[in-house]
């Protein structure tokens, strides 16, 4: 990032630390600005970010605070007279009390002046942190990460036919309507060409005992996923197999979660995936649910059941579905090797085999599964 990049990312943290509503697509905008006009001159700054960042007119004298005490004060500038002085001020969350009252005595000797706090973006440090350790205060604040991912693949063509200049199928109406025109000489010919439509996601979360520092997380990423997306279902793998789709479709997050938590009644349990995918299969999966869609199988591979078994179901899963991810929190682990009996039972049936333990993990998902490869590619597991 440039110098004015990375100056107008922390000033749009300034503003949303002031309480100020500041969307990605303003700060975008106010950056492309900056690197137009440059930060030499006060007043191109001032105003190309009151044309961007502001929405409100009521927002104008916060927006007019915070930008004298970030582009002023921290770049040094002399503020103007008419300009109102403030105080900065670094919102951490492990600050301690301090009573000793110095600050109180050296802040007594100048007039009193507001305070802009300046709160830092959490953002970055959740990315990389194991889920494991995530608290119930870092579990929300991923929940809303997690809301911004867009797990879409390639599209597949569907059976209905939209127009298309192009086409090689006659549109016999649209051209019998186009012929009025011309005293009912067909002279304007149109076609139409098969659409595309997206690709159902199917998600597999394994509830187990040994996935249990990770499912809380998981289940989190499912809502995401449910309530952001069409064409999305989510089922829950543990001693049975337990569609939990229509809770998670709640765009409130602790409701639809409560609402899983309710359907769901084998948590921290055992995991028998050999037999939960062959009553995936047999009930939902070949009938048409992963036919052409996108499965993603959330979990360490820990099976109590037949390695077989799981094998066949995979085999079959891999059979009619158009891609096969599974997402194992373990990979992570230096010198990690897929020793588990359903971990390898089930790789050799994977397209992509990636790691699941913290955001950036979930982004690099996503960007495996908008990959636009053809359903012919090499199946290597890598």
């Amino acid at each position: 990032m440039t110098p004015a990049e990375r100056m107008a990312v922390a000033f749009a943290r300034v503003l949303r630390g002031a309480a100020l509503k500041v969307p990605t697509d303003s700060v975008l905008a106010f950056v492309e600005a900056l690197g137009t006009l440059g930060v030499e001159q006060r007043a191109d700054v001032y105003w190309a970010g009151r044309a961007t960042l502001v929405r409100h007119p009521e927002d104008i004298a916060l927006y007019d605070t915070a930008f004298a005490a970030f582009w002023d004060e921290m770049r040094d500038a002399p503020v103007p007279v008419d300009r109102e002085q403030v105080d900065l001020a670094a919102d951490l969350a492990d600050d301690s009390d301090n009573d000793d009252g110095d600050d109180d005595d050296v802040a007594g000797d100048r007039p009193e002046r507001p305070t802009v706090a300046l709160r830092w973006s959490t953002a970055e440090v959740l990315r990389h942190k194991d889920f494991a350790t995530y608290t119930e205060t870092e579990l929300r604040d991923a929940q809303l990460l997690m809301q911004e991912l867009r797990f879409i693949g390639p599209p597949r063509r569907s059976y209905r036919l939209r127009p298309d200049r192009r086409g090689r199928r006659p549109d016999l109406r649209a051209t019998m309507r186009a012929s009025l025109r011309a005293a009912g000489e067909p002279i304007d010919r149109r076609w139409r060409e098969p659409g595309d439509r997206l690709r159902r996601l199917v998600l597999l979360l394994d509830i187990s005992g040994s996935m249990e520092p990770y499912a809380r997380a998981m289940l989190r990423f499912a809502h995401a996923a449910v309530s952001g997306r069409q064409k999305v279902e989510a089922f829950a793998i543990g001693t049975r197999l337990t569609r939990m789709t229509k809770e998670l479709e709640s765009r409130d997050p602790d409701t639809a979660l409560a609402r899983a938590g309710t359907r769901v009644h084998d948590w921290s349990g055992g995991t028998r995936l050999g037999e939960c995918l062959r009553t995936f299969n047999d009930q939902w999966g070949v009938r048409g649910m992963a036919r052409g869609a996108i499965v993603v199988i959330l979990s360490d591979g820990w099976d109590r059941g037949d390695p077989e078994l799981l094998a066949e179901q995979m085999r079959r899963l891999r059979r009619v579905s158009h891609q096969v991810v599974w997402v194992n929190p373990l990979k992570v682990t230096p010198g990690y090797a897929p020793l588990a009996r359903g971990m390898a039972a089930a790789l050799p049936f994977v397209d992509d085999f990636v790691e699941g333990h913290s955001l950036a993990a979930m982004q690099e998902l996503a960007r495996v599964i908008a990959d636009n490869r053809s359903r012919d590619r090499r199946r290597t597991p890598k």
